[in-house]
């Protein structure tokens, strides 16, 4: 008797019979509800092959073009890294220059602490060597403020101009000096745009009525009357435990005769 070597198929499938069985995925539900799936992926290797030879084939056609993206993309993580350290050593370095500054500040030596002491640069220095830094950004906002004391109106502008902050109050506080500086340069229209940006701003019953008022107060100085008296009902209506209310009142009385 002739041995026939074992392939590991059965007799139906030697003589040419696909067996196909199906394997339920709920082992109590019937066979024949199984469902084969026809992602050709999990079913065929061969497709599987394929798809990896292309994969293969694309990265070596477009090597150069690869390494390329690669190298960019390390470099601007290498970049971001150095540029984020650098501003942390520009930021310590602006606190330690300003130190000196503020305190002059804090003691009305406003000149000395915009121009500097001769021992310590002054604000101006700071703002300029380091704006891009919070040091330096809050040094363009007690610059402002000196600028504005001195009497100093487009300085002061610029100043505040040059300054921002997370802070909503303090955002706000910088547009209604902003505002005053305006008002001081003869501009009540811009200035009482800078007030309602100031009232706006995160607005509260603590400050916006005060910024309101200086809003209407400006608009009647550019001949708004009828801004003006929005301005007044804004806090009458908004604010009416403000302590501005009554002056709004009166003004309003005396706008509307």
């Amino acid at each position: 008797m002739s041995k026939i070597p074992y392939t590991g198929k059965s007799q139906q499938a030697r003589q040419g019979q696909q067996v196909t069985q199906n394997v339920p995925v709920d082992p109590l539900a019937p066979a024949e509800e199984f469902v084969p799936s026809e992602n050709p992926l999990l079913e065929d290797p061969d497709a599987l092959a394929a798809r990896l030879a292309e994969s293969e084939d694309f990265v070596r056609n477009n090597r150069n073009i690869l390494l390329g993206i690669l190298a960019v993309v390390v470099l601007a993580v290498v970049g971001g890294f150095g540029f984020y350290t650098w501003r942390n050593q520009q930021d310590q370095k602006a606190q330690a220059s300003m130190f000196r500054a503020v305190n002059n500040w804090e003691a009305d030596s406003l000149n000395k602490a915009v121009k500097g002491d001769g021992k310590a640069p002054g604000l101006t220095t700071v703002a300029n060597e380091y704006g891009n830094t919070k040091a330096g950004n809050l040094a363009n906002f007690y610059a402002g403020v000196a600028s504005l004391k001195q009497g100093k109106y487009q300085a002061a502008l610029d100043y505040l101009e040059e300054f921002s902050s997370d802070d909503y109050l303090v955002q706000s506080r910088a547009y209604s000096l902003m505002g005053d500086a305006q008002m001081e340069l003869n501009k009540p229209k811009e200035a009482a745009d800078l007030y309602a940006k100031a009232a706006d701003h995160n607005a509260n019953e603590y400050f916006s009525p005060g910024y309101l008022l200086k809003e209407a107060v400006a608009r009647e100085a550019a001949k708004d009357n009828e801004g003006a008296l929005k301005a007044y009902d804004r806090i009458i209506n908004e604010y009416p435990t403000a302590q501005e209310v009554s002056e709004a009142r009166q003004y309003k009385a005396k706008l509307e005769k």
